[in-house]
């Protein structure tokens, strides 16, 4: 057997690099910290890149749109702007302006952000097993092309989505399903030449009620509510319409998520891309400006919504969204909607009222179980609910600038995570475009 590869020792390390893990690196690294950033695909962004190609989160919902997001958020705008459009448009079901970009751009983006501010970058590394000591995480062992390979560091960042590190770590966490429903997944897709202002004349109910006689008329569509929308590409639309259960009951009637099984992922990849093909013939069949058009592209890997959320010193909960709860460590904030795509057809949606925004505290990202070891992403400490609507990826930025920037002040100042007064972290964050408190 090949000896193990030392990769080197750093005072932060990330691992994923999805739109909370780059931004927690840029932090870091921007703050003075030795920062590795490690990601299984070949390429930066995850599902920013690989899935979806619209920033939700950035502004509230409501009749007067609010911007609650900035900073390094801002300067991922602005590379994109410098490559190409960018198109802020209005939410098919009232979530808030998003910011739609072409994901080959960010994925360039995201780079460049990530090297300029000094980041060592290592891809193609999976996750294998997490070395631990009372409650401190020592070094990551990673299946690289190159062998198995091994990396230490001060301060940990679990930003894989799927809570990976804390998985191998053996930290506790919530699996999706094991307490509330679980969200299902997506596969997304793209459609070329299409006669966009004819489209736009078929109204959203329009589209909902083709879906049902479709289905009737013997289409297999099991979402009966999805959404297509423009993006920077002239012709071209995105769709956000296929849905694969993330859960399922086994031969013993127990709850099976779909990382539980490595059958089961590759199973719901295959059927995420057919159910992508039924949808576009439909469209093409059904809607009014895809008689001509074509599916092109699918997105790289499917979109998961939620698999582990890891317990923090803190959970997010429903009543703390719904009541725009705000906390005295909060380090950002979400005025999206509770957006809830359980198993079946349609989708749950509560909203925010009077446009509020809730807190996101700095304790929701502190791993309960670790003393070096924060979670940023769709991973974080939240209730399903909470979940929900906080998981949109201007807040994943947002929570991993703020991870980055602790884990760089613990690393520089000798310091444990919890030990750092937060208005020294509160002061970083706001000096560098970050919002925490409501703007007028």
């Amino acid at each position: 057997m090949a000896a193990r590869i030392d990769l080197g020792d750093f005072d932060v390390v990330v691992v994923g690099s999805g739109s909370a893990g780059s931004s927690a690196a840029i932090a870091a690294s921007r703050s003075g910290a030795r920062t590795l950033i490690i990601d299984r695909l070949p390429f930066i962004g995850g599902t920013s890149t690989g899935v979806l190609d619209t920033f939700y989160g950035f502004y509230t919902p409501g009749e007067v749109s609010r911007k609650i997001v900035g900073g390094i958020p801002d300067d991922v705008i602005a590379g994109l702007k410098k490559l190409g459009p960018v198109v802020e448009r209005a939410n098919t079901y009232g979530a808030g302006t998003g910011v739609t970009y072409n994901p080959e751009h960010l994925k360039v983006v995201w780079e460049r952000l990530l090297v300029d501010a000094g980041v060592k970058v290592l891809l193609h590394s999976l996750l294998q097993e997490v070395t631990v000591s009372d409650g401190r995480v020592l070094s990551l062992t990673l299946a690289t092309r190159s062998g198995l390979a091994t990396v230490s560091g001060k301060n940990f960042i679990d930003a894989s989505g799927d809570a990976d590190l804390a998985y191998f770590a053996n930290f506790s966490y919530e699996r999706a399903g094991e307490i509330s429903p679980a969200q299902t997944m997506t596969t997304t897709f793209r459609m070329i030449n299409v006669d966009v202002k004819k489209r736009k004349s078929f109204t959203k109910d329009q589209l909902h009620a083709a879906m049902e006689q479709a289905v009737l008329d013997g289409y297999q569509l099991p979402r009966r509510e999805g959404s297509d929308h423009i993006t920077t590409v002239d012709n071209t639309m995105a769709t956000v319409m296929t849905r694969v259960d993330s859960v399922r009951a086994t031969t013993n009637s127990e709850i099976e998520s779909v990382l539980d099984n490595p059958f089961f992922l590759s199973e719901s990849e295959i059927n995420g891309r057919e159910q992508a093909l039924e949808y576009a013939r439909f469209l093409i069949d059904r809607v009014p400006g895809y008689e001509n058009s074509a599916l092109y592209g699918l997105s790289t890997f499917l979109g998961i919504r939620e698999s582990r959320r890891v317990y923090g010193d803190y959970r997010v909960t429903r009543e703390d969204v719904l009541t725009a709860q705000h906390f005295d460590d909060q380090i950002a904030l979400c005025g999206a909607p509770i957006e809830d795509h359980h198993s079946g057809t349609g989708t749950n949606w509560a909203y925010i009222p009077n446009s509020g925004v809730v807190g996101i505290p700095l304790r929701a990202l502190q791993v309960k179980d670790s003393i070096n070891t924060l979670v940023v992403g769709r991973c974080f400490s939240a209730t399903h609910d909470a979940h929900a609507s906080i998981r949109s990826m201007a807040q994943c930025m947002a929570m991993g600038t703020a991870a980055g920037t602790v884990a760089a002040i613990a690393s520089k100042n000798f310091k444990e995570i919890r030990g750092i007064d937060f208005n020294d972290i509160k002061k970083v964050l706001k000096t560098g475009g970050a919002i925490l408190e409501m703007p007028n």
